[in-house]
């Protein structure tokens, strides 16, 4: 596969439409319903009845229309925070779409996440709205912000209003006035059981200037469909939603991790975006496929790019162009065993704070561990670096969030007063301006599947436990993988009469297990081989915070 034609600078027409200035989420999505009305837009799976569910740009956006009515025809407007919980579907972009053209601003929320979680961010973004699907509406009840709850299946509870009738209206009453730049498009939620939940503010001009500056680059057209498996809730997900309207691609979800080759032979899909954990199952089994064959491994070694367009045309189909990945780190043999055959792989560094590109790669390049150049429209830089280079990657630009809602002393601690944001990472420039991370200063946990894990979440959870005194969570590896690993020191008092260390271990571990149940499933502690019981209490600051970074020594969790 040719570099050429992946990587290449917006179609003109765009560039002349938007010049000098970015477009609203609203404007470019307009623009786009005018070029591609008839052309795919989204396809996604049903949640009733099974298969998919698909529409034109035309369809969609009447759809959104609907829900833009029946939100303003029950006191939503421009301003007001409108809640989405649920996977994936038809009707999740729809209400996205509808809700910005209020001007009111998007809460996607991970249907993953517990009642107690859920209810929180309601709280914590003041959500005036919630539009869930039918199996989660129920833990939404009870918020006292909301003036409204739809359910998007049938079967919801008699107070709620039905889906049908929340878009039987085709047309909004008042038109609203248009959103401009500066206006709050999105709250993405980071953080959920602190009690100081962080949610970051992000506005049309955040994601615009974002999504332009990536198209200066890469070349998406209303020819493209894209799959992806990435959930909407999530940064990275949504972005891709966002790119492929933007261009009037087709975008075609999935969770069918099985059937996901056999989805894109059949959608022909050009470009897959998903989580490192897809790709080095996927390369895992290319490599073992090869492996049982002479005529492959000598290919692989000899003509691997030839081997390559066989596993393509066979995989995928002949129309597929490259992958994208993101969101966690993709292990760097991995990427140089795709690119190896010539399968594209493209690999991104962001953050929710940065709308949330702020660098990747081109398909083939033989950097393995990089996560490529800085976008052209915001400033990179390394913050007190060492000997080797290595420091804290700061970023300033157009894309960089407003802020932390309602909690200031958190903006404070990352957004400096002159626009520079601290990612938390740690990472170095190489000579041509590429970036490579080295390691996370800050404390998330990201697991192979992309999912950030907020080690603080855990821990105010499990420490309702009368048995557990205080408690540190931190990521360890566990056969090559990132763990979740607990440090507790026990209520003394509570175990006086446990003198057996097997006993307390296992005491404290069914009390994990009890309390974990608030928590998401990815979120919690996996195995007993992952708690760690000390015998002393955790050294602290004179605030009576735990000094983590004495903590953050090699411990294997292989040991019990």
């Amino acid at each position: 596969m040719a570099v050429r034609g992946l990587l290449r600078g917006a179609p003109a027409v765009e560039r002349k439409q938007w010049a000098g200035r970015y477009p609203t989420l609203v404007e470019f999505f307009e623009h786009t319903v005018v070029r591609c009305g008839e052309r795919p837009a989204l396809k996604a799976p049903r949640f009733t009845g099974g298969g998919y569910r698909a529409l034109s740009y035309d369809r969609l956006n009447e759809l959104a229309e609907r829900c833009a009515a029946g939100l303003q025809a029950h006191g939503i407007g421009k301003g007001d925070k409108v809640a989405i919980l649920s996977r994936p579907r038809v009707e999740w972009a729809a209400v996205m779409l509808g809700a910005l053209k209020l001007g009111a601003v998007v809460v996607p929320l991970d249907p993953l996440l517990g009642q107690r979680e859920i209810r929180r961010l309601l709280a914590a973004t003041e959500a005036k709205a919630v539009i869930a699907a039918g199996d989660l509406i129920a833990l939404t009840q009870g918020v006292g912000s909301l003036i409204l709850a739809v359910s998007m299946d049938p079967g919801q509870p008699d107070n709620l209003l039905s889906w049908g009738e929340f878009t039987a209206q085709t047309r909004l009453g008042p038109q609203p006035p248009p959103p401009s730049l500066a206006d709050l498009a999105f709250f993405i939620c980071t953080s959920g059981t602190t009690g100081d939940a962080k949610v970051v503010m992000l506005t049309h001009e955040n994601l615009s200037s974002n999504l332009s500056a990536v198209f200066d680059r890469l070349g998406i057209t209303p020819r493209d469909t894209v799959m992806t498996i990435a959930p909407w809730n999530h940064i990275m997900g949504l972005i891709i939603l966002l790119a492929s309207f933007w261009q009037g691609a087709g975008v075609v979800y999935s969770d069918d991790y099985r059937n996901l080759t056999q989805l894109m032979r059949e959608n022909r899909a050009t470009l897959l975006t998903a989580v490192p954990k897809l790709y080095h199952s996927m390369f895992a089994k290319i490599e073992s496929a090869i492996q049982e064959k002479p005529l492959s491994r000598w290919l692989y070694q000899r003509a691997p790019r030839l081997l390559g367009r066989r596993l393509k045309q066979k995989l995928l189909g002949r129309q597929f162009r490259f992958f994208v990945c993101g969101s966690a780190p993709l292990a760097p043999a991995v990427a140089a065993g795709f690119r190896r055959l010539g399968l594209g792989m493209i690999q991104g560094y962001g953050m929710s704070e940065t709308s949330p590109v702020l660098t990747f790669t081109t398909p083939l390049t033989e950097k393995a561990d990089s996560v490529g150049e800085p976008l052209a429209n915001l400033e990179l830089k390394i913050a007190n670096p060492d000997q080797e280079g290595v420091g804290e990657v700061l970023v300033r630009g157009p894309n960089v969030m407003r802020g932390y809602y309602k909690n200031p002393q958190r903006t404070r601690q990352v957004l400096q007063p002159d626009g520079w944001l601290h990612t938390g990472d740690l990472g170095l420039l190489d000579r041509e301006g590429w970036l490579t991370i080295r390691g996370r200063s800050k404390n998330v946990i990201v697991l192979e599947t992309g999912k950030n894990v907020y080690p603080e979440e855990i821990e105010w959870e499990l420490c309702a436990s009368p048995y557990i005194e205080e408690i540190l969570v931190r990521g360890g590896q566990r056969q090559g993988l990132e763990v979740i690993l607990a440090f507790v020191y026990p209520q003394q008092e509570a175990i006086t009469k446990l003198s057996d260390p097997a006993e307390i271990k296992r005491l404290i571990w069914e009390e994990i297990k009890r309390y974990g149940r608030n928590l998401a499933s990815y979120k919690r502690i996996r195995s007993e081989k992952d708690l760690i019981i000390v015998d002393q209490p955790f050294v602290k600051t004179s605030t009576l915070d735990i000094k983590r970074y004495l903590y953050h020594g090699e411990v294997s969790s292989d040991k019990d």
